[in-house]
């Protein structure tokens, strides 16, 4: 009987909610507002109506760093062969060749990195070292240097009295 009344309630309940979302479905109907025609400007004839330049040469002027990414890309030999303005294109591509480059070199320097320590942990298991007996040398020699401590307070204890 629970269950019955359960599936009633929640019928009911999203009976409600549909009855809402279609009610405010049927009100919102088409925009009715009329175009708006936009006026078109006047002629450009007089001195005061004349636009300032509107036209701007397409390009970029690089910095420094550009530069340099123009010239670590391979795009110009020389500083001095570089023009006034490059295209956009131009340095997004040499930026993108140089930003590879440089994950090329630290893959290489990963790999080359891990080679090494792979190289000085066989040398030092040929030497018979190992990380846990220098940790227990370690570990021994601060003992004694503790055991040593507590003896000369020991010592001093005892001269005291």
């Amino acid at each position: 009987m629970n269950f019955l009344r359960s599936r009633l309630s929640v019928g009911n309940l999203l009976g409600q909610r549909c009855r809402q979302v279609s009610e405010t479905w049927r009100y919102r109907g088409m925009c009715n507002k009329p175009q708006e025609v936009k006026a078109e400007p006047p002629p450009l004839t007089t001195p005061a109506n004349a636009p300032h330049v509107g036209f701007k040469i397409p390009g970029y002027r690089p910095s420094e760093m550009d530069k340099k990414f123009l010239l670590w890309s391979g795009r110009f030999k020389t500083a001095d062969q570089i023009p006034e303005f490059v295209s956009f294109e131009m340095i997004d591509a040499a930026r993108n060749k140089v930003r590879v480059k440089a994950c090329y070199v630290m893959m290489a320097a990963t790999i080359g990195a891990c080679l090494l320590m792979v190289f000085l942990g066989k040398r030092a298991a040929g030497r018979h070292e190992s990380l846990t007996g220098q940790n227990m040398e370690r570990k021994a020699k601060w003992k004694e240097e503790l055991q040593n401590q507590k003896e000369a307070a020991v010592a001093l204890s005892e001269k005291a009295q």
